[in-house]
């Protein structure tokens, strides 16, 4: 598949395109990322891409014409179309997986106070958040969704089972992976837990996902409501609950 990043700062991807498992991916051909400077589609000798927004307020807002003409140039006629906001749907694993489907994504990083809105209604765009917290731009948000999206892939890992078991992938039905450990044994008083030494694989396997509840449970209690839990399990986790209220 293809990514095409728009943004105002091509040099931002420079670094993080050609380190670690991605900058091997692309290497590899697994997928391609072509980066784009939005000011090449800005006209007068500034190159501007951005001005006053219209009712008054701080901060500056970035114009559609030259976003548009970015895009319908770039789109390869079925591309979806991403811009990085922080209004948008919120970014998971599931949409990870959508995407990893496509042929080519562009995503659109939005700068100062936002992009205009008739931008993606122009161009049937979708606005996606990476979380719940303001960044200064799209960039690290779209190297976020690219890292996420390419490791699906079949040439990121080199295990694929490192997919199945990992949080919020399907084989761990949708809940927090759990704890991990290796050598040593024994770190400053704290020692792994013997079951994960005993090669009793059925208990470690079970273990494993007790722990997973537990930390879901702990952490992202609102991911159980989504899981596919046994019937064991929610009686399990309904222990917790009462537990937790000193029933």
């Amino acid at each position: 598949m293809r990514f095409d990043v728009v943004t105002i700062f091509p040099e931002f991807f420079n670094s993080p395109l050609s380190a670690g498992l991605l900058g091997k991916a692309l290497a590899a051909g697994g997928i391609e990322v072509m980066v784009h400077d939005l000011r090449e589609w800005a006209g007068g000798p500034h190159r501007k891409v951005d001005d006053e927004t219209f009712g008054g307020g701080a901060g500056m807002v970035m114009t559609p014409e030259p976003l548009v003409k970015a895009v319908r140039e770039i789109d390869g006629g079925e591309a979806r179309v991403v811009i990085l906001s922080a209004s948008g749907r919120l970014f998971d694993q599931s949409m990870a997986g959508e995407l990893a489907r496509e042929q080519q994504v562009v995503l659109v990083c939005g700068r100062y106070e936002g992009i205009d809105d008739r931008v993606g209604t122009i161009l049937g765009a979708e606005e996606v958040s990476v979380g719940d917290f303001v960044l200064t731009g799209g960039e690290t948000a779209s190297l976020a969704v690219i890292e996420s999206v390419a490791r699906l892939g079949d040439k990121f890992l080199g295990n694929a089972d490192s997919l199945t078991e990992e949080s919020f992938s399907p084989g761990s039905s949708g809940l927090l992976e759990y704890p991990q450990y290796t050598r040593p044994a024994e770190f400053e008083g704290q020692e792994v837990p013997e079951v994960l030494r005993s090669g009793n694989h059925d208990e470690i396997r079970r273990w494993r996902r007790t722990q997973s509840l537990r930390r879901t449970f702990d952490r992202r209690p609102e991911l159980l409501e989504r899981a596919d839990l046994s019937d064991e399990e929610r009686d399990m986790i309904e222990s917790w609950r009462q537990d937790e209220r000193g029933l």
